[in-house]
């Protein structure tokens, strides 16, 4: 199995690790873990030199669990399922479902290693991890776990082609709002895989979806321009058109909210200033900027329409709130 496929049926980009790279990560950490476990001891030797031998017992024993149980529970639990040696490897522990690792996931996890990799010197680990289709050993198959690999080489990765350079922009024109969803995860799921298939099959859907999508958005394919390029082309000024439409969607909501707070009062921004307001209002601003004030001397109130603005004094030129300053 290459790839790891959810309840829901939802395809994840993750790869089950296989024995050998499992193994060497186990050999890694069992290596660090056995170090420390031995400093400790020779530490905990010289320190309980004058306790009897029950009590020197029971400390190696703490100790024991201490550091070969509860050691790799707690870097999996922190590190969210990389240990030193998974990390050296490019391994990871992951859920079934592709998601992160917890506690209780570790700990079943860590209980179980005692058993099958210390108590067995990983006989049982081995035996289980070949048979599963998965490569998982007793304690993946308890905790509801997964060892996948994170370092995946690039021609193992299946991402939509960048259509030929002198092909991009040449379907500005084109009508791509009546091809339905259908089609484009046709058209995606081909071009990632299309390495994959045989040269004749290959040509044939290629040119099977160009002609369904060039009868649905009136550019047909131009003469002497592969199928599998045109379709690149066209899935490449999709994703344009969408990028542009967020683009331009998240610069009218920052507009909007830089124009007026929620109290209606005027939000200045750098290009904005006060004085720059002020001036504006008494007709120094050339565009956008406040009407010049009518005779007598008093400020309409804009209050009511849609922009928000501010009354300025007249005599001072100086913008008010409405409220009298304090005696």
């Amino acid at each position: 199995m290459d790839e790891l496929v959810t309840g829901d049926a939802v395809v994840l980009g993750l790869q089950p690790a296989r024995l050998p790279s499992r193994a060497l990560a186990i050999a890694i950490d069992l290596a660090v873990l056995l170090t420390v476990f031995v400093l400790l001891s020779v530490g905990l030797a010289v320190a309980t030199v004058t306790l009897d031998e029950a009590a020197t017992a029971a400390i190696g024993v703490a100790a024991f669990l201490l550091v070969l149980v509860g050691g790799p529970i707690a870097v999996e639990t922190l590190s969210q399922g990389r240990s030193l040696g998974k990390l050296a490897c490019g391994l990871r522990v992951v859920r079934d479902d592709g998601g992160p690792i917890r506690f209780r996931h570790a700990l079943v996890r860590g209980s179980m290693g005692v058993v099958e990799i210390l108590g067995t010197f990983g006989v049982v680990a081995c035996v289980s991890s070949l048979v599963s289709a998965r490569g998982r050993r007793l304690g993946d198959v308890f905790g509801g776990t997964l060892v996948v690999r994170e370092r995946v080489s690039v021609s193992r990765t299946f991402a939509v082609p960048p259509p030929p350079p002198w092909l991009v922009g040449r379907f500005q024109q084109a009508d791509l709002s009546t091809v339905p969803d259908g089609l484009w995860l046709a058209i995606r799921q081909y071009l990632t895989r299309m390495h994959q298939l045989d040269a004749d099959v290959r040509r044939s859907m290629a040119e099977r979806l160009s002609s369904d999508l060039a009868s649905l958005t009136g550019a047909p394919v131009p003469q002497g321009v592969p199928a599998a390029a045109y379709l690149a082309a066209v899935v490449h000024e999709r994703r344009t058109r969408d990028t542009r439409r967020v683009a331009a969607a998240a610069n009218r909501d920052a507009r909007a909210q830089a124009r007026v707070s929620p109290s209606g009062a005027v939000l200045f921004t750098p290009a904005h200033q006060p004085g720059d307001l002020a001036r504006g209002v008494a007709g120094d601003a050339p565009v956008g900027a406040h009407p010049p004030l009518p005779e007598g001397g008093r400020p309409q109130d804009h209050r009511g329409s849609d922009e928000a603005t501010v009354q300025v004094d007249g005599a001072q030129g100086r913008p008010t709130t409405g409220f009298a300053p304090p005696a």
